[in-house]
């Protein structure tokens, strides 16, 4: 009896589990709207962000990582806010795309850097088996990003980053961690929580979360 007990109820848990992290229609949509969002977000980035990130590297070579964070920020609202597997790397990846396809001065590797940011904050959510999204969470995930994009620039390119000298690379991957921390995880998290206030995330355990606390 007791076995049969404890079997049903690792049963029960596994189907709950699996329900959690079936992806719905309505996560879809979303997904797709923040990544629209936060792709328009990119796109004005790509002026403000790039004149930062100039000035920082004229400064000191490699400092300019601090104004990267913001171009993180979609894998990590979207993991917040869709909490099912995959969710970082779509909206990441979305936002990429419409960045890429409204117009930049990087074309195709807009998509690229998408693809391994967007990786890099998934892979996070997934350690923590999608279920704890916290503050600390969301600045690992926005860390996660960081490491993924200096991994792609360490390698991307006509004159990628292992070429440079190993004091830029220690610089720029410092920067890149501080930017993507509290950019792309602290501002990320904060801005999944005024718009869980507003009531648009109602379906999802971030609204729910939300109302909870009020």
């Amino acid at each position: 009896m007791h076995a049969s007990t404890s079997a049903s109820a690792t049963a029960a848990g596994a189907s709950a589990t699996s329900h959690r992290l079936r992806w719905r229609v309505v996560d879809i949509v979303v997904a797709a709207v923040l990544g629209v969002a936060i792709g328009l977000v990119f796109w004005a980035w790509n002026t403000v962000g790039y004149a930062w990130f100039t000035a920082m590297d004229g400064l000191t070579p490699g400092l300019g990582g601090l104004a990267v964070g913001i171009w993180l920020i979609g894998g990590v609202i979207g993991g917040l806010v869709i909490r099912k597997p995959g969710a970082a790397l779509l909206v990441e990846v979305i936002a990429a795309i419409v960045s890429m396809l409204i117009g930049n001065v990087w074309g195709v590797s807009t998509l690229l850097s998408g693809l391994v940011q967007g990786l890099g904050a998934e892979l996070i959510f997934a350690v923590f088996l999608y279920r704890r999204f916290t503050l600390p969470v969301a600045m690992l995930a926005g860390i996660g990003a960081a490491v993924g994009a200096w991994v792609f620039e360490l390698f991307y390119g006509s004159s990628p980053n292992i070429l440079k000298t190993v004091e830029f690379n220690v610089i720029y991957l410092v920067s890149l961690v501080v930017s993507g921390a509290l950019l792309a995880g602290l501002v990320g998290w904060f801005a999944v929580r005024a718009l869980a206030a507003t009531g648009a995330l109602n379906r999802f355990a971030a609204g729910r979360e939300a109302r909870r606390e009020v």
